[in-house]
């Protein structure tokens, strides 16, 4: 039975989802000290060039090597900026389930690259890799996750309550951790067959030269559910 995931480049008319790589260390430091991703996402605050380093150029790559899933830079295919990450974790090889995770730079966000992004990856997942489930879990307050969530046609299948943490900005400027309801969403390969937004993305490749949602490295202890920082517990939320 598989337990890894092929090396792979996904694109869509608009985006290009490929491994990470060294030149993509100082775009993805920038993104990740944005508040909104602090907020929502336990990454280290303030991000640095060491962390984003260890992020590309290897914890991301040890996501799909050791089978916990799969990490994958988002960019523009014009300009071929870092637009976000999508991240594949863990995953459930007999039961063929995974969680996605995402977040998305300041700059790039109102133009639907998110939900196009993840979309991609769903369908990729389901029609080639056999998965039957694709699971996904936001703050109860991160509004613009949870849109994400619906417009790529999740169902929301209930609330666990008091399960995450996310940071609230103090007044000194500083970050406070503060509880919350995580609403969990599933998507299957029937909701994608059902709904229509999802032609258009079906171009994929193999990679073979090399091996998120997340965005900073971490240690993960396998079979352990980690977020999407490679740390134990959830996973992240924007």
């Amino acid at each position: 039975m598989t337990t890894t995931f092929p090396d792979v480049t996904i694109s869509t008319e608009r985006l290009v989802l490929r491994p990470f790589e060294e030149e993509d260390v100082t775009a993805l430091a920038e993104m990740m000290n944005d508040e909104n991703i602090t907020a929502w996402t336990s990454a280290p605050y303030p991000y640095t060039q060491a962390d984003a380093h260890a992020w590309a150029t290897r914890d991301s790559h040890a996501e799909r090597a050791e089978g916990r899933g799969i990490v994958l830079a988002v960019t523009e295919f014009l300009t071929q900026r870092l637009v976000g990450i999508v991240h594949l974790r863990n995953t459930n090889w007999r039961t063929r389930a995974t969680e996605v995770g995402y977040v998305t730079a300041p700059w790039a966000r109102g133009e639907g690259y998110a939900s196009e992004s993840v979309l991609a990856v769903a369908q990729w997942l389901f029609r080639e890799q056999g998965f039957e489930r694709l699971e996904l879990r936001t703050a109860a307050d991160n509004t613009a996750s949870q849109q994400v969530a619906q417009k790529i046609g999740c169902i929301s299948e209930g609330v666990l309550r008091n399960a995450w943490t996310v940071r609230t900005q103090t007044a000194d400027g500083g970050w406070t951790d503060t509880r919350t309801d995580l609403i969990v969403w599933s998507l299957l390969p029937e909701d994608l067959d059902e709904g229509d937004g999802f032609d258009g993305y079906d171009g994929y490749e193999s990679y073979d030269t090399y091996g998120g949602h997340g965005a900073h490295p971490g240690r993960t202890v396998p079979g352990q559910r980690s977020d999407a920082n490679g740390r134990p517990v959830g996973a992240d939320r924007k």
